[in-house]
């Protein structure tokens, strides 16, 4: 049995639960995490029931439920996909509420910041790690009507940046593994709830969704298993860079 293991939130449904079962199908021990229950039996998948954006609450379940699992075997890789997200509060800037913006960054910003530093304060330091952080296209690129998705991932890129310096930096002393490769992903117009709740929106309070229409009319979204195809073969790679920075289908 190949001892290697990942981490991966948001497999409920979309590119995190294509992504588990794509992993558990190659040999993986799986952990997922989400608030529903994910649709896959499997011996090699465990599932966290857990609210990522509780903030108080997610050391506690991941010291409690994930690492004991992390550390009940020599993994000789190990993973950490970082998927789940918000992808609402589609409208303009100042219909924005400081409530709604606030839990979106917990879920996409700070629990996988939270969850970057987890893996690594858990893993040996013989151990291959790759960490993914499931990205968009709004993180680089100003889109309108998408202020807190964008923010909160392009925040997300920018602390997998900074992290990758510090393991860079000569001045770091915290121990972990020598080979950790991080990737920032995005996985293109993937065909998710997102794309259906765009599309559904009255004009009035999104002005900005035909782009939304012309992807489902142009036959342009692509199924959760081909960016799940690409995050597996980024987390079984070998010499990775420290840092890379990709868009499906990107060589």
């Amino acid at each position: 049995m190949a001892h290697q293991i990942a981490v991966v939130t948001g497999t409920s449904s979309g590119v995190g639960a294509a992504t588990a079962r794509a992993l558990v199908g190659r040999g993986w021990t799986v952990v997922g995490a989400s608030r529903r229950a994910a649709a896959i039996d499997a011996p090699l998948y465990t599932h966290v029931t857990i609210d990522l954006a509780d903030l108080d609450a997610l050391p506690d379940a991941f010291e409690a439920a994930v690492a004991p699992i992390l550390a009940s075997r020599r993994w000789d890789r190990m993973a950490l996909v970082n998927n789940a997200a918000r992808a609402d509060l589609l409208m303009p800037i100042e219909r924005l509420s400081p409530s709604d913006v606030l839990a979106m960054l917990a879920l996409n910003t700070v629990a996988p910041m939270w969850l970057m530093g987890f893996v690594v304060r858990h893993a040996p330091r013989d151990t291959v790690l790759r960490i993914v952080n499931v990205s968009t296209g709004a993180a680089v690129t100003a889109f309108p009507g998408l202020a807190a998705y964008g923010a909160s991932k392009a925040a997300l890129r920018m602390a997998g940046q900074v992290f990758a310096a510090e393991l860079d930096s000569p001045a770091r002393q915290a121990p972990g593994p020598a080979d950790i490769a991080i990737l920032s992903y995005q996985p293109g117009t993937v065909d998710t709830p997102m794309q259906t709740t765009a599309r559904s929106l009255d004009p009035a309070a999104f002005p900005w969704s035909q782009p939304f229409h012309d992807f489902h009319a142009r036959g342009l979204l692509v199924d959760p298993s081909v960016p799940a195809a690409e995050i597996v073969a980024f987390v079984e790679s070998d010499s990775a860079p420290r840092l890379t920075e990709r868009r499906l289908g990107a060589s």
